[in-house]
């Protein structure tokens, strides 16, 4: 089966700016009371983390009694933006800059004694808010068919819906200016509509089957599905992975998916992700089985202890010390066992379904919890035996990360803003590369300190990326990450400046007397960082769960360049 994931498929810019705007607000209201009149976006999963946040949706002005109004990104009419004001609230107007261009290109024709003619779906928000702006003298059409009961008017103005069908608009302004040859149209669909449509009209024309991702309630995702239907293409009209449970497609042998506007990218990864992990027949033999066995440790978080396994070789290495087995246990026994009981116990749990994750961690808590438990606990044995430092290095690691997610006082370390990625490299940097020469002596030596950088910048960059491709669900749950505090364009050049650090870091560490020559070799998992930030620019390419393997296989690298560059010196 082949997947295609449409370019535009997500939050277009006005509904990205409405949720940024509410989250800002979350982010500092303290006891104030926050609502939004109506749904803030058409989409019931967004408004349920919203709510959790504190943000409360009403249909109706009475509902509101006082601190801050959002206006929804589809607008409201005069009237009902006045009726707020009257109620002595603040008011934070979220309306999509392009709807409210329609409204003032309305209210300018309206004034000049125009008839406003709106194509649209009459009984959707953003038409309704339109239609208050036309002074009386508007009216509401959605079909060509429609243009023939308009009266006669001597001046008229037609505006679209900014999520109306395009095609149809064209056919609907060619029937109004036969009847009114001197009416002033204005083609006001968003661009973003446009080529979204335009993609989806591609897709079905290339794919067996489409898979339309978003809302029920979401007007410019039923136009995405009707869209497709109208190509003849088998079209699924879905809100969340979950649906596709009861959804035969053994005969796609290729599926395209989008998204409506109000979509947010981790339900459309979700689908793409079920999507990979159950299609059929298209990796063979024993490549299939290979692949589920990396997808099953990408999802456990196995991959992880593997990686920290292979980092503890080569800190080992890299510091001249002997390979011990134990040391990289402890490493990967600890690090699968924190970020096992941090994913359990954080506050953000279960509140994002969808993710490639989710499921299986809530459907067996109580087996990973039972295994993460087992695992510390051998992990401190294992560093008991390796001398009285090591196990108080374990000891103090094991407990800031199972404290991490921990309640205290009414606050969490978690909810320290960009603490999970420093406490994350640190933890691993302390684990690999501190562990070890512990074990030998408590010398701090130049080697140590080299090493210690080293694996914290190549952990902090994969944690960042990480956090860079789930920074919109981070956002709406609270989790304030580095990309959430930073941006994404200064984190890629926070990201490109360690990288470089770390290389020249290397290269002068040997000629220096600080490292063995393997620190040359590591200049291979460096560059990969650079790969890295490329893959995830083009992240419409890759699922979620694939981008966050391969993000993971850097460690990897790093393990294989150790391995080979043992082999070779001592041959």
């Amino acid at each position: 089966m082949g997947i295609k994931l449409a370019e535009t498929a997500g939050f277009c810019m006005g509904v990205k700016r409405a949720v940024d705007m509410v989250l800002e607000i979350t982010s500092n209201k303290g006891d104030t009371n926050v609502y939004t009149y109506g749904p803030l976006i058409h989409n019931p999963q967004t408004i349920e983390l919203l709510r959790k946040r504190g943000v409360m949706p009403v249909d109706s002005i009475d509902e509101i009694k006082d601190g801050i109004v959002v206006i929804r990104a589809h607008g409201i009419s005069p009237r009902e933006k006045k009726e707020i004001r009257e109620k002595g609230v603040q008011i934070v107007d979220a309306t999509c800059p392009r709807v409210a261009s329609v409204q003032a290109i309305i209210k300018k024709h309206a004034a000049r004694g125009y008839t406003i003619i709106i194509a649209g779906d009459k009984e959707h928000p953003e038409v309704a808010s339109l239609l208050g702006y036309s002074s009386n003298s508007g009216f509401v059409i959605n079909d060509k068919k429609d243009v023939a009961s308009l009266p006669a008017y001597d001046k008229v103005c037609v505006v679209a819906q900014t999520t109306q069908d395009s095609g149809r608009y064209k056919e609907i302004t060619k029937a109004i200016t036969r009847k009114f040859p001197h009416a002033a149209i204005f083609n006001t669909i968003c661009d973003s509509t446009e080529k979204r449509q335009a993609e989806v009209k591609d897709l079905a024309s290339e794919m067996d089957g489409i898979i339309i991702v978003g809302g029920k309630n979401s007007a410019n995702t039923q136009r995405l599905a009707m869209i497709a239907r109208n190509r003849e293409a088998l079209t699924f009209h879905i809100e969340t992975a979950e649906e596709l449970k009861n959804i035969d497609l053994s005969a796609c042998n290729n599926i395209g998916v989008s998204a409506g506007a109000s979509t947010p990218n981790w339900i459309t990864e979700g689908v793409i992700d079920y999507l990979i992990h159950n299609q059929k027949g298209r990796v063979p033999g024993k490549l299939r089985s290979i692949y589920n066995l990396w997808i099953f440790f990408v999802r456990t978080d196995i991959a992880s202890a593997i990686g920290a396994g292979c980092l503890s070789l080569v800190s080992m290495l890299l510091q001249g010390l002997g390979v011990g087995l134990s040391y990289i246990l402890i490493a990967s026994l600890c690090v699968y066992a924190i970020h096992t009981i941090n994913r359990l116990q954080s506050r953000s749990f279960g509140r994002i379904r969808g993710g490639f994750r989710e499921e299986s961690y809530i459907r067996y808590r109580g087996l990973y919890m039972a295994v993460a438990v087992i695992s510390l606990a051998m992990a401190c044995v294992l560093s008991f035996a390796a001398g009285p430092a090591p196990f108080i290095l374990v000891g103090l690691v094991s407990l800031f990360g199972v404290l991490y997610t921990v309640n205290l006082g009414g606050r969490r370390l978690e909810d320290v803003p960009a603490s999970k990625n420093i406490f994350t490299a640190t933890a691993w940097a302390v684990l690999t590369a501190v562990v070890p020469q512990m074990g030998v002596t408590l010398e701090i030596t130049c080697g140590m300190v080299i090493t210690f950088l080293f694996v914290f910048m190549l952990v902090f960059s994969k944690s960042v990326l990480s956090d860079t491709i789930d920074v919109q669900s981070d956002r709406l749950i609270g989790r304030e990450t580095i990309p959430v505090v930073m941006g994404k364009e200064q984190v890629q050049t926070l990201l490109k400046g360690i990288s470089i650090f770390t290389g020249i870091m290397l290269i002068v560490a040997m000629p220096a007397g600080c490292t063995s020559s393997l620190s040359l070799i590591l200049l291979a998992p460096v560059f990969y960082i650079w790969i890295c930030l490329e893959l995830c620019d083009k992240r419409a390419s890759f699922s979620r769960m694939a981008l966050e393997g391969l993000l993971g296989i850097n460690y990897i690298i790093a393990g294989v360049s150790a391995i080979l560059w043992l082999i070779v010196t001592t041959l």
